[in-house]
């Protein structure tokens, strides 16, 4: 008897605990698969080998790709792979294809996106973990932002065809 009455308890705890996780989660990120991410400062471009280049830019099969937005334009960003050259005069720097590669995709930008950025969010202090990548949590606007003002380096999530997640490389 002292067992169903504390499972009585316990259960719908628990499944209140569930419900309040799951609604900060966004919309499909449970049933999201994990992606092996890249190594942050690569040095060649990812491949996409399933792409079809030919045809009109569309967005890159699902997974985490090494790149940066080159241009936003009503809710969707076109993105390119970039890699991480060493250099002997500083550290290193991040490049994109070459000039004419048509290496590009174009995905839009999910409503619930999650960005962390490598330099918080108003731009203006450090904010990273281990491996360079960006640790501070910050809003879609800031996002949206960033993509239309300089290319920033970042580990770019794509699921079902949309950006999903975008988590900012530190450069030095």
């Amino acid at each position: 008897m002292k067992l169903t009455l504390s499972l009585r308890v316990v259960l719908p705890a628990a499944a209140a605990a569930a419900l309040l996780s799951a609604a900060a989660l966004p919309a499909d990120a449970a049933a999201m698969p994990k992606f092996a991410a890249p190594k942050a400062y690569g040095t060649s471009f990812q491949s996409d080998p399933h792409h079809d280049f030919t045809k009109h830019i569309s967005p890159r099969h699902d997974g985490i790709l090494r790149g940066w937005v080159t241009h936003y334009r009503s809710g969707v960003a076109e993105y390119e792979p970039i890699r991480w050259v060493k250099d002997t005069h500083i550290e290193g720097y991040f490049e994109g294809p070459p000039e004419g590669d048509v290496t590009a995709y174009a995905s839009p930008v999910a409503k619930n996106v999650v960005f962390y950025s490598a330099t918080g969010c108003k731009g203006t202090t450090v904010t990273v973990k281990n491996g360079g990548l960006g640790a501070k949590r910050c809003s879609r606007s800031e996002l949206i932002s960033r993509m239309k003002s300089v290319r920033h380096p970042a580990l770019i999530t794509v699921y079902r065809g949309a950006i999903v997640k975008v988590q900012e490389i530190y450069t030095p």
